[in-house]
């Protein structure tokens, strides 16, 4: 039987997010730009080693070493069985995501590479949670295409929400700028991801009844639910009272009642990607939490 409709839940956190600008969850962090920037690598890690072994079933280890900073190997990641076009694409956006950490580790300095989970398991784990119930058989992002551009959905808007939480409370000129740089690429990577997955809306996901637009309405929703600072997160359909001017139910570009960009704190981003509602407790992508300051901070038995 179908899973009922999400957008009731929308309209809930749609409320909620008026309610909790003052909670103390979710007000911003006093941080230095260098710890700002350099938390950011986490999520460049996650996303370079992912689209890196989906498309060539090898990692940064291959490409740049020395960006890992002798952090340990991920573990888990395997080569997706893409259709050309989208290896093509995962592909570029995994030297993109080197660049990326390129740029931080040469203007601000780097962090070591966290232990970072890319198994098939993990995203069963996400992808249940996500729909309510245990997925037969379970979701496995390295399947097919459609699965993979899935579990893709999962990566870069974080990272893109993220880099808009960031800009404001930068100082120098120099982070900045390479923050700005780096958000112009994240946003792009997630306009093609969500453009993928919308020319696919209405195809069923097998062997599950449910279609592409139910599973990233699902999968925005649990991302809400772990930041608990309301609604940040849009599949790529919604209803029209969540649509761009309230005229259209496509929601290609996330974005909220003025159609800008949605932002995030470090502690949301580390609730999400932890899998956890907790930044004081690791799992999810990061078994073992993530790297720097800011990250670091958040676990008290370090």
């Amino acid at each position: 039987m179908r899973n009922p409709s999400p957008f009731s839940s929308f309209f809930f956190l749609l409320l909620l997010s008026h309610k909790v600008w003052c909670d103390s969850r979710c007000k911003p962090i006093v941080a230095s730009d260098v710890d700002r920037v350099q938390f950011a690598m986490n999520l460049e890690f996650l996303e370079a080693e992912f689209f890196l072994f989906g498309s060539l079933g090898q990692g940064l280890d291959s490409i740049a070493p020395y960006l890992a900073q002798g952090g340990p190997p991920p573990v888990g990641g395997a080569k997706a069985n893409l259709e050309p076009i989208a290896r093509r694409i995962t592909e570029e956006f995994g030297y993109q995501e080197v660049g990326h950490l390129r740029a931080i580790y040469t203007r601000v300095g780097g962090i070591q590479r966290p232990l970072l989970n890319l198994s098939a398991q993990n995203f069963e784990t996400i992808f249940d949670l996500a729909v309510g119930h245990k997925l037969q058989p379970p979701f496995n992002p390295y399947r097919n295409t459609v699965n993979f551009l899935l579990a893709s959905y999962l990566i870069p808007y974080v990272g893109l929400v993220g880099y808009v939480g960031t800009i404001p409370f930068l100082e120098s000129y120099n982070s900045k700028s390479l923050v700005a740089s780096l958000l112009g690429v994240e946003s792009g990577q997630d306009a093609v991801l969500r453009t993928l997955l919308y020319e696919r809306a209405e195809e069923k996901v097998e062997p599950y009844d449910m279609t592409v637009a139910e599973f990233t309405s699902r999968l925005s929703m649990l991302r809400n639910e772990l930041a608990m600072c309301g609604l940040k997160d849009e599949g790529i359909m919604v209803p029209k009272e969540l649509g761009a001017e309230n005229r259209t139910t496509s929601n290609v570009l996330s974005a909220d009642t003025y159609s800008l960009s949605y932002s995030r704190t470090p502690p949301e981003i580390l609730r999400i990607v932890y899998g956890s509602g907790s930044e004081y407790k690791p799992g999810g992508f990061y078994p073992d939490g993530g790297n720097g300051r800011i990250a670091r901070s958040y676990l008290k038995n370090d």
